[in-house]
């Protein structure tokens, strides 16, 4: 049924909201279901960099009224977006099923994901408004958070409403006037969760949607000298070069920006020789072939010791034969398409590489009409491998032989990033040293390493996979508001007020 009335709204046209009203636009781009091409999921307004100009003042305009109202105003609202979303969970799942081409079941979670968000961030709000209290007799010291100011918020294609509404309803519950720029290629989900954040109660100003080019409109934001916060999940290419570009003074602007940026991984799961290989197999496969391998926590190596290599290949092999691969609205699917042809053939190009560096132990076939790759496992994969090394962001796993465990840790520790890892294992002295040892900012031990909850696995890396504090944890609010120190001596001889002075 959601489907079917998500399909009715087809070819719709999505414009940017600006001010609290929807604006026309000089440009347009089609977003597509990425399962089958042909069919257009909406036709998107992109804004111009006017319009990014006048999408700043109204921010401007509508800041000081919001940074006054009460936390728990605020919480009011997110908590009331939750609900809403909550009663357009079918339809929000469908959404992301035919824009990005997740499978059903993984949509599903993540609308989960989005809800979680508002209902914890409101929460942690309200505990931060409390402050700290340091008084001492004959003087109060009060620690407290104000907002920041203007927040530009940058969401991926890949948890298109999901981390979308993360660090949109960080920013905004923390008082802070926020821009959503979504990936152009799910700009019709990040539409509909305008329309939950409007239907929750958002004022005129505060929070608006600004769909448009990264290279013009999302780079005039940036470069902003009232711009604030930048929050942005996305490529480490683009991430080093906001987080350049944010660092330099702009004529006017007064304050340092605040940038928080994920950017990505190259996940690793070492499998060891007390692992107990049926949880491995499974773990591995679920980890890697997932949503096609998109997601930043996703596996793209395996690191495996000699004594069990060829029989985990084997097994994992034979285990992802079984994986079916498919239009990502079929309740069958367990991989779905990728999400558009720069992807798909970016990903033969690595294959490609891969084939010249290690062997294939398998290479899955896939179907024509979408942007579809089946899944590659490669073997006996040297470690300064480009597909050792180098993201993919595909359904591609490289499968590193090594000779001990000291060996693999460090073969684990030989990348760029530092994002999510993870362990399989039955030796508690490998459990123990690997915590301490191994470079990621979420490590799993005996499970998957995606599926990240909100409050339970506070979500984010180091090195250059990022950074700022964890999404979905106790310090990442903080990252959108500015503590200060308030001391007065109350040591007074009685009051003396000013005649007409409140």
């Amino acid at each position: 049924m959601a489907f079917q009335g998500v399909r009715r709204q087809f070819g719709k046209t999505y414009l940017p909201l600006i001010n609290g009203e929807y604006v026309n636009t000089p440009e347009f781009v089609d977003s597509l279901n990425p399962s089958n091409f042909s069919e257009v999921i909406g036709k998107v307004g992109l804004i111009s960099v006017e319009q990014a100009e006048q999408a700043m003042q109204a921010a401007k305009a509508a800041f000081p009224g919001w940074r006054k109202t009460p936390a728990s105003e605020r919480a009011g609202i997110l908590r009331k977006a939750g609900d809403l979303m909550e009663e357009r969970r079918a339809e929000l799942s469908a959404w992301i099923v035919l824009e990005v081409g997740k499978p059903v079941k993984e949509a599903d979670a993540e609308v989960s994901e989005a809800i979680d968000f508002c209902r914890y961030y409101a929460d942690e709000i309200e505990r931060l408004d409390k402050g700290v209290n340091y008084d001492i007799p004959g003087e109060t010291n009060r620690y407290i958070y104000q907002p920041r100011g203007i927040a530009v918020v940058i969401s991926p294609w890949n948890f298109p409403l999901a981390i979308a509404c993360g660090m949109t309803v960080a920013a905004l519950v923390s008082g802070n006037c926020t821009l959503l720029k979504p990936a152009e290629t799910s700009s019709v989900i990040a539409a509909k969760l305008t329309e939950v954040l409007i239907d929750a109660g958002i004022p005129k100003g505060v929070f608006q949607y600004v769909p448009g080019k990264g290279s013009q409109a999302g780079a005039y934001l940036v470069n902003h000298p009232d711009t604030h916060v930048i929050a942005f999940t996305g490529s480490q290419e683009v991430g080093c070069k906001i987080y350049a570009e944010a660092a330099t003074l702009k004529p006017g602007q007064k304050h340092m920006k605040r940038v928080i940026a994920e950017m990505g991984g190259k996940n690793t799961i070492i499998v060891d020789e007390s692992a107990d290989l049926d949880q491995a197999v499974i773990g591995v496969v679920q980890s890697a072939f997932g949503y096609s391998g998109q997601k930043c926590s996703a596996c793209s190596r395996v690191i495996v010791l000699q004594p069990i290599y060829d029989t985990f290949m084997r097994r994992l092999v034979e285990a992802t034969k079984s994986l079916n691969i498919g239009e990502a609205e079929l309740p069958s699917t367990q991989v779905g398409p990728v999400i558009d042809a720069n992807a798909r053939d970016r990903i033969r190009e690595y294959i490609e590489k891969g084939k010249a560096e290690a062997q294939v132990a398998l290479e899955l076939s896939a179907p024509n009409q979408g942007y579809f790759v089946g899944p590659v496992i490669f073997s006996e994969v040297p470690p300064d491998a480009v597909i050792s090394q180098q993201e993919i962001f595909g359904p591609v796993v490289a499968v590193i032989r090594v000779q001990d465990f000291a060996e693999a840790l460090t073969v684990a520790n030989g990348t760029n990033y530092a994002l999510t890892g993870g362990l399989y294992s039955r030796t508690p002295s490998h459990i123990e040293q690997a915590q301490t040892e191994i470079e990621v900012g979420n490590f799993y031990i005996n499970r998957t390493i995606t599926g990240a909850i909100v409050a339970r696995q506070p979500f984010g890396g180091f090195k250059l996979s990022g950074v700022g504090s964890k999404a979905g944890g106790p310090d990442y609010l903080l990252q959108f508001l500015e503590p200060r120190t308030i001391t007065e001596n109350i040591q007074r001889q009685g009051f003396a007020p000013i005649e007409g002075a409140d």
